[in-house]
């Protein structure tokens, strides 16, 4: 971005702490409290938090350069703590009695989220009882309420996919995160048994995509609340899989002008392969970076103009994120390929790097085989399929 970002500034000056605490993250399995603590402290939680809450109303692509900066710093913190951030986007499309009772004591509070419908209900007078085991539930140790995804059905007997905020008070965390990847994001499971959620605390997804939710009215001249729900609370993907690429580029170029052959004492750094390699995933990872730059940008001028995007603008945006992904990881990949034995050990920020890239290409809004038919079947006329996220 060529606009001076404030928060950007604050970021930089906690990196270095936040990057050497990216092997006890990894250790613990979860973010750090210190990582939590360094990033409250300079109000990045409160990116998406409204305005009469004391929040900052982040543009979009503000937000997108921060988490891209934090990534490059620890991919695990970067992925937890953005969902934790993007979420308050969602609640802000909830009832005021909601928000009130989610914000209204501590504005600091934030929520993680299991939002594939797993669970199970039963619908009861004045709301629903919540049962499920919700996995994915990345920060899941640093939050104070959860979003729970899950099928409610109308009078027609159409599934209508919606969304109920449950607090701490009222699930357990199960420890059962052990991954290769991101492996301090702390993506754990939230148990939940027989947990009443009334009908305040419940939002239909789609009302919050095409700008139905109860919530709209309560902030007139917000510039990112008129907006669907799911172009924010994706967006850090993205930004994650560009920070980790800008990260790699730059250990590989320190490492290859240093590197010497064990066996010759060739200087790596002359040879023409790789020349070619830091040049290649350099220029597609700039490449990315434009590109969602423009994304971003268009998520912004959109919600500056209380305007809902079509359907087609909907699959350009989603999907575009899913090929900058497919570019960054592609320019780790090569970069990887060659950069020897002593990469793989498991001090070295090299191989993290590689795991954390390829780990932001296996979620299901990022799975580019998913993405491709969908803006696909956008091109060529063709109806949705439902299949397809």
């Amino acid at each position: 971005m060529t606009t001076h970002n404030p928060m950007l500034d604050k970021l930089k000056e906690i990196l270095p702490a936040i990057r050497a605490n990216a092997g006890k993250a990894e250790e613990l399995r979860k973010v750090p409290q210190e990582n939590i603590d360094m990033l409250h402290g300079i109000g990045l939680n409160r990116a998406f938090l409204p305005k009469a809450y004391g929040g900052l109303e982040m543009s979009l692509p503000e937000f997108a350069d921060c988490i891209a900066a934090l990534a490059g710093a620890c991919c695990s913190t970067a992925w937890a703590y953005s969902l934790l951030c993007t979420h308050n986007h969602q609640m802000a499309m909830f009832s005021k009695q909601a928000q009130d009772e989610f914000w209204g004591e501590n504005p600091d509070t934030v929520a993680s989220s299991s939002i594939a419908p797993f669970g199970k209900h039963e619908e009861v007078e004045g709301g629903i009882i919540f049962t499920g085991d919700m996995k994915w539930s990345s920060g899941v140790d640093h939050a104070q309420w959860i979003i729970v995804g899950f099928n409610r059905f109308n009078d027609a007997g159409e599934k209508i996919y919606s969304f109920a905020v449950i607090p701490q008070s009222d699930f357990s965390v199960i420890d059962d995160w052990y991954s290769a990847g991101m492996c301090g994001s702390g993506t754990k499971t939230a148990h939940i048994e027989g947990v009443f959620v009334p009908e305040h605390r419940i939002q239909a997804a789609g009302d919050m995509m095409e700008g139905r939710h109860v919530g709209r009215s309560l902030y007139p001249d917000s510039k990112i609340y008129h907006t669907p729900y799911r172009p924010y609370f994706a967006c850090g993907f993205a930004a994650m899989s560009l920070g980790v690429a800008e990260r790699m580029v730059e250990v590989y170029k320190e490492m290859t002008k240093n590197r010497v052959r064990a066996y010759t004492g060739a200087q790596v750094k002359e040879s023409i392969p790789p020349i070619l390699r830091v040049a290649e995933s350099y220029q597609q990872v700039c490449a990315a970076r434009a590109y969602l730059e423009k994304t971003w940008n268009e998520h912004k001028e959109y919600g500056e103009r209380h305007e809902y995007p079509d359907r087609y603008t909907l699959a350009h945006w989603r999907t575009n994120q899913a090929y900058a992904i497919k570019m960054c990881v592609e320019a780790v990949n090569r970069l990887w390929a060659v950069m020897g034995a002593s990469n793989w050990l498991s001090e070295r920020e090299g191989q993290r790097l590689w795991r954390e890239s390829n780990m932001t290409a296996a979620h299901a809004y990022t799975d580019y085989d998913v993405c491709a038919q969908i803006i696909g079947r956008e091109l060529l006329g063709l109806e949705p399929d439902p299949a397809l996220l």
